[in-house]
């Protein structure tokens, strides 16, 4: 038998070889064993990703009494939106326009969103004035919600009411809005314009506006 003898390169390559399929058994090793972490992670990332942009085009709702506290760091007027536990209509504007990316974006940037049950029975301090539920027949009303709707003369859901830096009642407005008419009204409330600018002309301006946007 002729025993063939290994040159030094060729004892060099064989050597070469093996440490590189220890090397790559070790790193496939590595990646197997860590994958499940690396997508756990990926999963978490985009998680957070996604929950602060869905976050982020939610009102952010609060009560009264806090928008109240807040008021006292930022300058902005409140929306309310007065509502009841039974009215549909109330449920409808929620889905339909609240929920509208652009609508809520631009009501947490702009004003001191709050929800304000006007059947609720917690009493209110609001404006050095406390205001209480009173009962009326087999429900009852708050008496906030008849100071919010004075100009209407009657409790109409769902309500907006606008309520300036001061704490002044700007306008309530009833009923159902639909999203592209909601609009222009917090661009005219927000911006100051139903100070001097009739809403008829700034409608026709707005909706003039948006056309040309598109």
């Amino acid at each position: 038998m002729i025993k063939q003898r290994l040159s030094c390169r060729d004892f060099i390559m064989f050597v070469a070889a093996l440490f590189y399929l220890q090397t790559m058994t070790f790193i496939t090793g590595l990646i197997v064993y860590f994958e499940k972490y690396l997508l756990s992670l990926l999963f978490v990332m985009v998680f957070i990703f996604c929950g602060t942009s869905i976050s982020s085009q939610e009102i952010q709702w609060m009560t009264m009494e806090e928008a109240l506290q807040m008021r006292k760091t930022e300058n902005k007027k409140i929306l309310v939106d007065m509502h009841t536990d039974w009215c549909g209509w109330c449920k409808k504007m929620e889905e339909a326009t609240f929920r509208q990316p652009h609508i809520a974006q631009f009501i947490n940037e702009n004003f001191l969103p709050v929800k304000f049950n006007a059947e609720s029975q917690e009493a209110i301090d609001f404006n050095s004035s406390t205001y209480n539920w009173v009962r009326q027949g087999n429900r009852g009303y708050h008496e906030l919600a008849l100071k919010f709707a004075e100009s209407l003369g009657r409790l109409s859901f769902p309500t907006i009411v606008f309520i300036n830096e001061n704490l002044q009642i700007i306008q309530p407005i009833p009923g159902f809005q639909k999203a592209e008419k909601f609009e222009p009204i917090l661009h005219y409330i927000a911006g100051d314009y139903y100070l001097n600018t009739p809403w008829k002309a700034f409608e026709r301006e707005f909706e003039g506006l948006n056309s040309v946007s598109r």
